[in-house]
Parts: C-alpha cells; structure tokens; sequence
C-alpha cells in the first residue's frame, strides 16, 4: 500500500467524475432542443419585423410618389435611395438580409406593371408559429405550412 491512501479509497474519484460528466451530459442533451427551438423563435419574430419594414417602405415610396402616378419601387434597392427627388429620401436605412434563410435573397411580390408589392422569404422550413402569426392573422389565405407562405405585401393608403 503506497503512502497517504487509505484502504479501499482506490478509483471513487474516477467513478464520481464520471457520473458527473453523465449528468452533465444529460443536461445538455435536455437544453440543446430548447436552445435551438429558441433561436429558431428569435428568428421567426425577427423576418415579422423585418418583413413588417419592408411592407412598410414600399408603401411610403409609392405614397411619395411625385404628381398624380402612384409607382412602386422596380427594385428593392430603390428603397435605400429614392433618386425621385431633387433631395435625399431614403425608405430605408439598410436592405435586411432573410433572418430564416441567411445568405439567400428575399422573394419579391410583383405587380401586372413588374414593380415590387411585398417580399417574402424563400425558407422551405416549417414555423413554429401555429399556421398563421398573430401579425398576418387578418389576412385570408389559408394557415402558412412555410415561411415562404408568409408575404409582406404594402398596404396602400386609403
């Protein structure tokens, strides 16, 4: 028997580490799911909100149209700067890339005339939000089965 140990102590301190490295384990497998069914939540909220800004500038730049012509934007690019004016107006500070589909384009809703309506994102994955958000719950298409269901159309002032 070698010196300092005691008889009998011999491996219980692997055996503890290794039970707690079990739980801990465990734990993550538990939290892993959550942790991912919220970021994919975050996303979610986040392409409503972005989706809501660029529904919203499409309307403020065709509402800003100069004289009796009421014209959407031809491209999405238009919103940034509007060169309809002598000054600088801008619609929106920046384009926002698709929150649930990173690095892709957004889908664009076009008019009989080729001018930009809505948006859309092209995410073939389902949401989490039961059928339809509570945002574009006044709409009357039928319950979303993906995102690319959901489209960000301008609202024209009445």
């Amino acid at each position: 028997m070698r010196p300092g140990r005691r008889l009998g102590e011999a491996g219980y301190t692997l055996v503890t580490v290794l039970v707690l490295l079990a739980v801990c384990m465990l734990g993550l497998a538990v939290a892993g799911p959550l942790w991912s069914d919220a970021t994919r939540r975050e996303r979610e909220q986040d392409l409503l909100r972005i989706g809501a800004l660029y529904a919203q500038a499409i309307a403020e730049y065709r509402d800003a149209s100069p004289g009796g012509l009421k014209q959407f934007p031809s491209r999405l690019e238009d919103l940034l700067i509007d060169t309809r004016f002598v000054g600088v107006a801008r619609h929106m500070r920046t384009l926002y890339a698709d929150p649930v589909n990173p690095g892709q384009p957004w889908g664009v809703v076009r008019d009989l005339d080729d001018r930009i309506i809505g948006v859309y994102s092209r995410s073939d994955n389902a949401p989490l939000a039961a059928g339809r958000p509570l945002q574009l719950r006044s709409l009357t298409l039928p319950p979303a089965t993906r995102y690319s269901d959901w489209k960000f159309i301008a609202k024209a002032k009445t």
